[in-house]
């Protein structure tokens, strides 16, 4: 699907010397953890490496718990949103409406947890140093086959830069962030799809 393959395969950050400072050591789990659960909006610029290599950009927004929604930069009209339990790709290509999956099957769903605890049994499956970086590799421990989701951090202050999702047919979406703004106000409607389906002149899903 090219770049619409998003949220069923996404974030890696280029290394580039001297970006960051070195670290003696890897981020922990709970320093991590604390981070995602230190906000609950956030929302950033993002350049995404799709898996043939093209590149698209646009603009990510989280609402935790479960609401995320990824605004492509025009011409572009593909949208994927996040919201009530299912991940919704809107392809511009299709007049049939939004191809749906359950967000419990996507990695994604584990950094969108209502409280975010990365040292939860069996969920982190590689947890390294990589050069300034520290890289998690998370799964859902109960089904692998949903694929994984690896998070790409700086320190000091912790940040997350970007994050790679493998989906189950192992095809990799890299996309890198700009500046993360936590904190943020979205109108109440952002995260609504019967209201993306109506803006898109689509049946209102019942």
């Amino acid at each position: 699907m090219k770049r619409r393959s998003f949220l069923t395969a996404a974030l890696l950050l280029p290394a580039i010397s001297g970006a960051f400072p070195a670290m003696a050591e890897p981020l922990s789990l709970s320093q991590i953890s604390r981070y995602f659960n230190s906000f609950r909006t956030a929302e950033a610029d993002f350049t995404q490496v799709n898996p043939d290599g093209s590149l698209s950009t646009g603009r990510l927004m989280i609402h935790r718990p479960g609401r995320m929604r990824f605004e492509y930069d025009p011409p572009d009209p593909t949208l994927v949103l996040a919201t009530a339990g299912s991940v919704n790709v809107f392809d511009a290509r299709s007049n049939a409406g939004p191809t749906t999956y359950p967000l419990s099957r996507t990695p994604l769903a584990l950094i969108l947890d209502d409280t975010v605890d990365l040292g939860r049994e069996r969920m982190v499956i590689r947890h390294y140093e990589d050069g300034p970086t520290t890289n998690v590799v998370a799964q859902d421990p109960d089904h692998p086959e949903y694929g994984s989701i690896r998070l790409v951090f700086s320190a000091d202050p912790v940040e997350l830069r970007q994050w790679v999702v493998t989906d189950d047919m192992g095809r990799e979406t890299t996309v890198i962030l700009g500046t993360l703004r936590t904190g943020v106000t979205f109108g109440s409607l952002m995260f609504n799809l019967d209201v993306e389906l109506q803006r898109r002149g689509l049946a209102v899903l019942r």
